[in-house]
């Protein structure tokens, strides 16, 4: 079973290995952060860290059983009880449940600590893990989008009854 760890300054090491370890896998399905991501990667987790600090989002790394960073977690754009949910586990970790798991804790801290009512995400069509993980965490699937010009699907989730 995953955990859910908030970011931390002393992350940023961590992060950046992760992500530059799976930058390849990532692009596959998401759009890729460009170079300049990992160039000012400095400056872009401070500026985190502050949106943070100031209630807009909620960071989270994921970590296995053994204290390993698998992944990241992400609520987005906290506003009026709802937050956009977002994520990516490492290649490593794929395919071991762990991306639902996550998925469930951070519904449950949505509702639990941090108030949310609601939750919606998106995806591509091209990442059926993804819409897999969202469908068994109750997500319904609630229209087309483009994502960096990628056709994809947004989903709602209601956290009414705390979870």
């Amino acid at each position: 079973m995953p955990t859910l760890e908030p970011l931390h300054p002393d992350h940023a090491d961590a992060v950046l290995a992760f992500e530059l370890a799976n930058r390849a896998w990532f692009a596959r399905t998401v759009p890729d952060r460009g170079d300049a991501y990992f160039a000012e990667f400095p400056a872009r987790h401070a500026a985190l860290l502050a949106e943070q600090a100031a209630g807009v989002c909620r960071f989270h790394l994921v970590l296995d059983a053994d204290g390993t960073l698998v992944g990241r977690l992400n609520l987005l754009d906290l506003v009026d009880g709802s937050a956009e949910l977002g994520y990516r586990i490492a290649e490593s970790a794929a395919g071991r449940g762990i991306a639902t798991a996550a998925v469930g804790l951070a519904r449950r801290l949505a509702a639990h600590d941090y108030g949310l009512h609601s939750l919606t995400a998106a995806t591509t069509l091209d990442n059926p893990a993804s819409q897999a993980v969202l469908t068994r965490n109750g997500f319904t699937a609630t229209g087309e989008c483009l994502l960096d010009d990628r056709p994809g699907l947004r989903y709602h989730r209601s956290l009414a009854g705390g979870d």
